[in-house]
């Protein structure tokens, strides 16, 4: 790919939890190009987490940097307007969600970008219509099902237009409907995609490239279409399986 379409960049990342004694991110490199969808999976606590947090600035590495469309953030200044670009969808969606009503918690981000309440409240209506959320803007948020709250979370993200969008385990709890809801979802979005999660099948469908996270490094992985062939011929689905040598 273009070295010039290099959206993202993590340079030579070190990071390791107080205490710890271990690094879980040592000297980590990895860039993501405009458009790219990308998955990248790994063992619990190989770092996945970590890394979206690292972007977003709401933890900071111990050495190395992050790059945004060409520029270092080093202040929480200048992380806050990454935040404005690069959305990050929680695994819970309980710790996104915070405002009593739907449309509270969607419209959060534009008023606190300086949008007007009728602007704000227009976006929101709209993201939610595109997400098949009609009429939800006056639902009691705690009191929404547990994919329910995800499509709204996912909202309260998408409304703010970002260039990237980060989903840690977007999967996680979902309904067979909402979990095909959300990959149509995703499929449709024209933007750079970072999805972490542990299910082959649906980084399958959703990315281009899978990536793996281990000993604190990314590595390539595969090709997503080639992962998505394997699954669509196995009647096995999403259920692991083995393959036989006959030699």
């Amino acid at each position: 790919m273009d070295e010039n379409n290099i959206i993202l960049r993590l340079d030579n990342i070190c990071f390791g939890y107080p205490g710890a004694g271990k690094k879980v991110l040592d000297h980590l490199n990895f860039s993501i190009h405009v458009g790219q969808k990308v998955g990248l999976i790994g063992p619990n606590g190989s770092g996945k987490s970590t890394l979206l947090h690292i972007v977003m600035g709401l933890l900071r590495p111990d050495s190395g940097h992050v790059e945004f469309l060409g520029q270092r953030p080093e202040t929480e200044k200048d992380f806050r307007s990454i935040r404005r670009q690069v959305g990050l969808v929680f695994q819970n969606a309980d710790d996104q969600l915070f405002s009593p009503t739907v449309l509270e918690d969607v419209a959060f981000g534009p008023l606190n970008m300086g949008m007007s309440p009728d602007q704000a409240s227009e976006m929101s209506v709209r993201i939610l219509n595109e997400l098949n959320l009609n009429g939800f803007e006056n639902r009691i948020t705690y009191k929404l099902s547990g994919g329910e709250k995800k499509l709204v979370a996912l909202a309260t993200v998408l409304v703010m237009e970002p260039k990237v969008l980060f989903l840690d385990e977007p999967s996680t709890g979902l309904d067979e409907s909402t979990r095909e809801h959300i990959i149509d979802i995703l499929n449709r979005l024209d933007i750079t995609i970072v999805m972490v999660s542990h299910e082959y099948d649906y980084l399958a469908r959703t990315t281009q490239t899978i990536y793996t996270l281990n000993n604190g490094k990314v590595e390539y992985c595969c090709n997503s279409e080639d992962l998505h062939t394997h699954y669509h011929s196995h009647p096995a689905g999403r259920m692991p399986h083995g393959h036989e040598d006959h030699r």
